[in-house]
């Protein structure tokens, strides 16, 4: 009788664990979607501003997940060295910098790049949901794309910072289906006070009201 080959329960789960992942599709690379050359200019632009010692600021990665890297420095430096920073855009409190939050989690999601899309929502994710059932909301998305509407006045109440984006989303299912939602996004900051941290003081997403147009 030929031998047979017992495998535990632990590396089995490991290795279906491992075989999904190996079919799961990577992110599509920044090079890809903008072209070698921009991509390298966001990347040179993503090193010259991160303080990481080893950024994520390769055209090999999504260009949301450069672009985080960027806003992410930028927060470090505050409003008043981010507007004598070129590289930086839009000060990071202002409407704007939130506004850019939302476009850069629906640019993350249209490149499959679920983990940036994910910490769009702040360190700890969307509330009330898992990455992977987050991840999995998408798995039936070809493509994405939103367009904001004009953000609404920065409001502040209890030492945090709040705004509203309006927003068009247009998907492509796998099937062919299009899709139209339209609503806003709710942002919040953490104000520039003693005790919060960059990572409190940027602009994250905190909930959102969308809807299906007909």
């Amino acid at each position: 009788m030929p031998p047979r080959w017992l495998l535990c329960p632990a590396l089995l789960l490991s290795l279906v664990a491992g075989a999904l992942a190996a079919a799961e599709p990577s992110p599509r690379s920044c090079a890809q979607e903008l072209g070698r050359q921009p991509a390298q200019a966001l990347a040179t632009r993503c090193r010259a501003l991160s303080p990481a010692t080893h950024p994520p600021c390769n055209a090999a990665n999504s260009c949301a997940l450069m672009q985080d890297e960027i806003a992410r420095s930028c927060a470090l430096f505050g409003d008043g060295e981010a507007a004598r920073e070129p590289g930086c855009g839009p000060l990071p409190s202002s409407a704007e910098a939130a506004a850019a939050v939302v476009q850069r989690y629906y640019q993350a999601l249209d490149a499959r790049d679920y983990s940036t899309a994910w910490q769009q929502w702040g360190l700890d994710g969307q509330p009330g949901n898992s990455y992977e059932k987050f991840r999995q909301g998408y798995a039936r998305t070809r493509g994405v794309q939103v367009t904001l509407g004009q953000p609404g006045p920065v409001e502040g109440a209890a030492g945090s910072s709040h705004v509203s984006v309006p927003v068009t989303v247009k998907a492509r299912l796998v099937d062919g289906t299009r899709q139209t939602f339209s609503g806003h996004y709710q942002l919040r900051r953490i104000n520039d006070v003693d005790g919060a941290s960059a990572e409190q003081r940027r602009w994250h997403l905190e909930g959102a009201q969308l809807k299906a147009e007909r």
